[in-house]
């Protein structure tokens, strides 16, 4: 199966290394940047510059089967709308709501596949929630909480770069979609601000957007309540909700962004924290069920890969892995929470979520 994937960071370079090793996938990468394209070049995967012109991007997708896109948010639709117009199937990890509806319009009638947000959240952690809430005979609480956090916390805001900073900035700034009584809401970012512990470590968790991909289209009018949260070291919200209000830095992302990267260290020391529990009523008895993972950072290839990297590059290679096995629709619109969780869980790109 050929495919182009569009983005040699962090994320691109173990998506790029997990395909090529299967010898199923022939994986070409690319990207606007020599050095990012060089660093994957030497693990023997094709690599190819592109420019800036609309038409480029089209050339590029023509002869791929599938485009995988882990580009930044804001490239999700010109690279869909290319994808559509070249006939080529289209998977990707993006958070951003409006992006996500955008695609679905494009799915409409499509003879090809739009799979969006397939990395951890949106992502996996629908298709965890979708799974145990599935198991119930009357649902009434969904709560998904995710978190990928420094394993060594040193600064005030206890938290290191790992991912994104455009993603990062820009789940703290959009209303978030919750199911409130029943009904389709819209909370807002940073609050709802709870605390927990796991395992003995204290943690807080509060409303950032994206994370639910379409869960709660999917189980609008069929459960109570149903939220996602960002998961963080106690703290860390009531310093970013100053610089993004009171310092008025919401308006001013440019800047925020330059802060936060010429400031705050990156990572590839990292943990994943996935925390799902739902509950309701199972032959007539109130029950609650949990599922709950913790994934670290791990060497492979003799380079230490970090948590976010596994997680986020497992969730779009088993995405495609199952689809190019025909286990999911070929073509339309693809939500998350279509897959099997023990069919994904099995997959041998998936199996990282094993426990």
């Amino acid at each position: 199966m050929n495919i182009t994937l569009l983005g040699a960071g962090h994320i691109g370079y173990t998506i790029s290394q997990l395909l090529q090793d299967t010898g199923d996938y022939q994986v070409t990468v690319v990207d606007r940047d020599p050095s990012a394209l060089a660093r994957i070049a030497v693990l023997n995967i094709e690599t190819r510059p592109i420019g800036t012109a609309p038409r480029e991007l089209e050339d590029v997708l023509e002869s791929s089967d599938a485009v995988l896109n882990a580009l930044p948010y804001h490239m999700a639709i010109p690279v869909a709308q290319a994808a559509k117009t070249t006939g080529t199937h289209y998977f990707d990890l993006t958070e951003d709501v409006h992006a996500t509806k955008t695609i679905r319009a494009l799915a409409e009638d499509s003879q090809t596949a739009f799979m969006p947000q397939c990395g951890l959240a949106p992502g996996f952690i629908g298709i965890a929630a979708h799974a145990l809430a599935s198991r119930f005979d009357q649902v009434r609480e969904v709560k998904m909480r995710v978190g990928a956090l420094p394993e060594f916390p040193t600064n005030s805001l206890k938290y290191n770069l790992t991912w994104s900073v455009d993603g990062l900035i820009n789940e703290y700034c959009h209303p978030c979609e919750a199911v409130r009584h029943g009904e389709l809401s819209l909370v807002q970012p940073l609050e709802g601000l709870e605390h927990f512990s796991l395992d003995g470590v204290e943690y807080e968790a509060f409303n950032t957007s994206g994370g639910l991909g379409t869960l709660c289209e999917t189980w609008s009018g069929r459960v109570e309540s149903l939220d996602y949260k960002t998961v963080r070291y106690p703290g860390h919200r009531d310093l970013m909700k100053f610089l993004l209000e009171e310092l008025r830095l919401s308006g001013d992302q440019s800047t925020l962004k330059r802060i936060l990267r010429d400031s705050v260290p990156t990572t590839m020391q990292d943990v994943v924290l996935v925390f799902v529990t739902v509950n309701g009523l199972r032959d007539g008895k109130l029950v609650q069920e949990v599922f709950s993972r913790k994934i670290f950072a791990a060497e492979q290839r003799g380079k230490l890969t970090s948590a976010i990297q596994i997680t986020t590059a497992a969730g779009i290679c088993t995405a495609l892995d199952l689809f190019r096995e025909k286990k999911l629709p070929q073509n339309g619109f693809i939500r998350q929470e279509e897959i099997d969780l023990d069919v994904f869980l099995a997959n041998r790109f998936g199996r990282v979520y094993a426990g």
